[in-house]
């Protein structure tokens, strides 16, 4: 794994520099998406809808749009904004552990000890052990304030990150507040049925199916030869656009060469006029026929002229 982050996560007078690992990933099969007919690939861009350009990144800004009116945000304005001000992690407090809604959770990363001794990393974990409780922490991240959870897991102190209060979304459903009766024969039954049910979670008795069938189906399609060269799946569009650089430097490398030999074969000439003037000038046709051949072997592209003035 890459660290993605260096700071210290601080409590009180306690410091612990830590490197910061995202904790998950995924483990989806990257699709794409291609023309049915000939398997090229299609691309989106990020077109502008005044002028019909495509418009490159470099040239992208941001903007709100209230409903009626757009605001733009160039870089400047954004660099002005508040951003990563220190590489703290600061714990803000700690709490019971179950006063954390598991819906708030959002992504989870894992803290390890960035110095010589990881004493005070190990002291702080054991703390939250043995008082079951969850520090609650603010910090900054890819120019985002965010609060987070530190928990344990394992050996390691994890890092969740948590969505603000005003992320999560009310749920008011008025089918709710219908007064429903629930008999004491029917709460026994569906206690009964849960208890059927009843086992201890083992995340990894689980997998992914339909990731599983899906790399089933491409490697079946590989065997029977079923695929295609994924070259012949850009257009000549992407070609150019991709490998424009390499197309011009071999025709720039090409131009100079023949340039170079041009010039060698120019001062040849003209080193062997100025030794022997008289030669040059007893036979200019004999020096002159091959410049006349070169013209010949294009009479086919002069006749066309010709034919046009003729009718």
């Amino acid at each position: 794994m890459r660290a993605i982050w260096k700071g210290a996560l601080t409590f009180g007078l306690v410091n612990v520099p830590v490197k910061v690992y995202s904790a998950t990933e995924d483990h989806d099969l990257p699709l794409h998406q291609v023309h049915n007919a000939d398997g090229g690939r299609i691309r989106y861009q990020r077109k502008c809808e005044v002028c019909g350009e495509v418009v490159p990144y470099a040239d992208i800004d941001k903007a709100y749009d209230d409903g009626e009116q757009t605001v733009v945000l160039t870089a400047d304005d954004v660099a002005s904004l508040p951003a990563e001000r220190s590489r703290e992690i600061d714990v803000v407090e700690f709490v019971p552990s179950e006063q954390i809604d598991l819906l708030t959770i959002d992504k989870a990363y894992y803290l390890e000890p960035d110095s010589a001794s990881p004493k005070a990393y190990v002291l702080l974990r054991k703390t939250l052990e043995q008082t079951d409780r969850t520090a609650i922490v603010r910090f900054s991240l890819r120019q985002k304030t965010r609060l987070a959870a530190l928990r344990v897991r394992g050996d390691v102190l994890v890092l969740q990150t948590l969505l603000w209060a005003d992320e999560v979304r009310e749920a008011a459903f008025p089918s709710l507040d219908e007064s429903v009766r629930i008999s004491a024969k029917e709460l026994e039954l569906s206690a009964s049925l849960v208890e059927s049910f009843a086992s201890d979670f083992a995340p990894e008795d689980f997998t992914d199916e339909y990731q599983q069938e899906l790399r089933t189906l491409i490697d079946a399609k590989l065997e029977q030869g079923d695929a295609l060269d994924t070259s012949e799946t850009f257009g000549e569009k992407e070609e150019a656009e991709t490998g424009g650089e390499v197309i011009d430097l071999m025709a720039a490398l090409r131009a100079s060469v023949e340039r170079s030999r041009a010039a060698r074969g120019g001062s040849k000439t003209a080193d062997a006029a100025t030794a022997k003037p008289a030669a040059a000038s007893s036979k200019p046709t004999a020096k002159k026929a091959p410049a006349k051949k070169a013209p010949a072997k294009k009479a086919p592209a002069k006749k066309a002229p010709a034919k046009k003035k003729a009718s």
